[in-house]
């Protein structure tokens, strides 16, 4: 039971996100789930189980090997009046449909001048630190922020797992989700929301004075984890979830900085072009003269990422990395 007597629910990541699916699917029936075994066998993740047996083949569609025709369909179906749900296993297979989220989903409303809008969603599982090696570790998400005309998010809380899906389906234009892998098991409680989830704007997940930790996805936790560390050194983080990585929501990191002063960005992508350039950078052009010392980034080693659990662990951002450089910027 929550403090103000809501009734709360023992959930996952996983169910919150199953929960999200029903709910859209039962609500309006323009939408439908397709993707490679998103009927039968429940989802490479099994977020879609049991989908295909209350709604039937017609709504929760297998199809096959082929993301850039799957993906192209759900676009057409969009052009239509639909509103697909298209489910690409993880990221890397994006890839083969790129031109279709690139060259059709993200410019078609601008190209037609705005007769042609694509209210698509695209969900994909995104990240390493689940030893898939190389090929099934890549964390693009700053790829697809890069591109206008797409709204990317990437949940991290069970909260925004379950409630974000609903706003993406209202969004006239192409939504991109991305779900890291290893929050899928990730269990707690969930309140019903007291209101709509904002897509626009980021969420402070921790209050803090001398330093902001500023991050997305499958990185929360371990910047919740670090500014606990913080905590017993007497350095107070803030935690920042950008939650939207397109638009960014650059007040919320402005507003951040003023307070702390100090700013750490943590990202599993590579640092190279990454995100966390992105949000250094417009730290560095709107919050110059509020720090007080060098903006601190924390990514993933640049090399492919390894399969072997302790150079996969070393490639990857982790806790004691993120406190060296809140070290770093605050002695």
């Amino acid at each position: 039971m929550g403090a103000d007597g809501t009734q709360e629910a023992k959930t996952t990541y996983r169910e919150a996100m199953r929960e999200a699916l029903q709910e859209a699917l039962r609500s309006d029936d323009r939408v439908f789930l397709m993707g490679e075994d998103v009927g039968r066998y429940g989802g490479c993740f099994g977020v879609s189980l049991g989908l295909l047996e209350e709604f039937g083949p017609e709504r929760v569609r297998d199809t096959p090997l082929s993301e850039s025709a799957f993906v192209g369909a759900g676009i057409g179906a969009a052009l239509a009046g639909m509103r697909p749900i298209v489910e690409i296993m993880t990221v890397n297979f994006s890839l083969l449909a790129l031109d279709q989220i690139l060259n059709n989903a993200a410019t078609l409303l601008h190209m037609s001048a705005g007769q042609l809008p694509v209210p698509l969603v695209i969900r994909m599982t995104t990240g390493a630190g689940r030893q898939l090696a190389a090929q099934h570790s890549h964390s693009l998400e700053g790829w697809y922020a890069h591109i206008p005309g797409i709204r990317v998010l990437a949940p991290a809380t069970l909260e925004d797992a379950r409630h974000m899906l609903a706003p993406a389906l209202a969004d006239p234009d192409p939504v991109l989700i991305f779900e890291h892998g290893s929050l899928y098991n990730v269990s707690g409680e969930l309140l019903p929301p007291a209101e709509p989830v904002d897509l626009d704007h980021a969420a402070i997940r921790r209050p803090g004075t001398d330093i902001s930790l500023i991050t997305y996805g499958g990185s929360l936790p371990k910047a919740l984890a670090a500014a606990d560390e913080l905590a017993s050194e007497d350095i107070s983080a803030e935690v920042i979830d950008l939650r939207t990585l397109r638009p960014l929501d650059g007040a919320a990191l402005t507003a951040s900085v003023a307070r702390t002063h100090r700013a750490v960005v943590i990202d599993e992508a590579w640092r190279t072009g990454s995100l966390a350039a992105e949000v250094s950078a417009r730290i560095a052009e709107e919050s110059f003269y509020d720090l007080d010392a060098p903006v601190e980034r924390v990514c993933s080693a640049e090399v492919p990422m390894p399969y072997a659990r302790r150079l996969e662990e070393a490639a990857l951002p982790q806790v004691a990395d993120i406190v060296a450089a809140a070290h770093r910027a605050v002695d």
